[in-house]
């Protein structure tokens, strides 16, 4: 049996999907397999010609057809195997080398049930726009009741079978904070262990689904109705003013500002006139210095970018 099971939900974004399986089978010092969950993509050859490609007997695919959502499709790829340790990585993101390695040791370490590290945001050539370190263990769960603090989402835990089996699967209803969900749950079993630098990139695009907006405000009031959470709805409404920003909606935004006010945050009064008369604000920010800690991830980025374009050079099955 190996040891860690990584799942990968995918639909519809093969052309991401072949460099983040790559940086998946490149993870250096682990035993592991890799189960892609085709979640009912258009067409249904896309997939297995990436995996084709690849050419490495670590991976294997589940599809499902009809689309079932991404949770159903992570809950398909966790039933199909029996792995001591489960990781997930979303098919528009990328994991440094010694990513799975480094959580391991600290679980292990630490007599943990789950583990999570830090996280850049990059581009779609792989370079990092910004990042910030993660919070420490007890800071993130206390900070899982207001929002979700865990960097890049599903793209970075590691958690073990028998600890996710007493604590649930992932809630196929939930299209856009399943995650969340889950990792409330996990933070009410037990603390996680931390690998506090940046081994997970998370890669910016239009075809998102957190870019739904009204979703992700509908299940953020399920999610803590569920699970009677002290939610941070100021925080969230702020975060669909920026996003709705980026994609040049300044009504709308001042829309999302509005709430976040009548939820008690006044300053983004301010936030919404600057939505108005700067609206390419988000965008320069993006553009802004990146910190040193955030750099630290560029390294392993390149090296990325520079194996996924050599066709000669296989993942290493170490």
């Amino acid at each position: 049996m190996t040891e860690v099971a990584v799942i990968v939900p995918t639909h519809n974004r093969p052309d991401m999907l072949a460099i983040t399986l790559r940086s998946v089978l490149t993870q250096q010092d682990a035993d592991l397999t890799v189960t892609v969950v085709d979640d009912g993509s258009a067409d249904a050859q896309a997939v297995p010609s990436v995996i084709d490609a690849l050419s490495d007997p670590r991976l294997r695919l589940v599809r499902l057809d009809p689309s079932q959502g991404v949770c159903a499709a992570r809950n398909a790829g966790i039933t199909s195997t029996s792995s001591e340790w489960i990781a997930f990585c979303d098919d528009d993101d990328v994991w440094a080398r010694q990513k799975l390695n480094a959580q391991l040791t600290v679980a292990r370490g630490g007599s943990a049930g789950w583990a999570y590290t830090g996280d850049v945001t990059i581009d779609g050539e792989l370079r990092v726009l910004y990042g910030a370190p993660p919070l420490p263990p007890r800071q993130l769960v206390e900070a899982l009741g207001q929002y979700n603090p865990v960097p890049a989402g599903s793209s970075n835990v590691l958690v073990r079978r028998s600890v996710l089996s007493n604590v649930g699967l992932f809630d196929p209803t939930l299209r856009s904070v399943g995650d969340w969900d889950l990792w409330v749950r996990l933070g009410r079993h037990g603390l996680p262990a931390c690998v506090p630098d940046p081994l997970v990139g998370c890669r910016v695009h239009d075809r998102t689904i957190t870019r739904n907006r009204q979703l992700m405000l509908e299940e953020v009031a399920i999610v803590a109705d569920r699970h009677h959470l002290p939610v941070d709805l100021a925080r969230h409404f702020r975060w669909a003013a920026w996003n709705s920003m980026l994609e040049g909606r300044r009504l709308e935004a001042v829309q999302h500002y509005a709430h976040a006010v009548r939820h008690g945050d006044l300053a983004s009064i301010g936030r919404s006139a600057i939505a108005l008369m700067y609206p390419r604000i988000a965008h320069r920010h993006l553009a802004g210095p990146v910190s040193s800690w955030a750099r630290d991830a560029q390294d392993w980025l390149d090296a990325l970018r520079e194996q996924s374009a050599d066709p000669n050079e296989g993942p290493s099955h170490r």
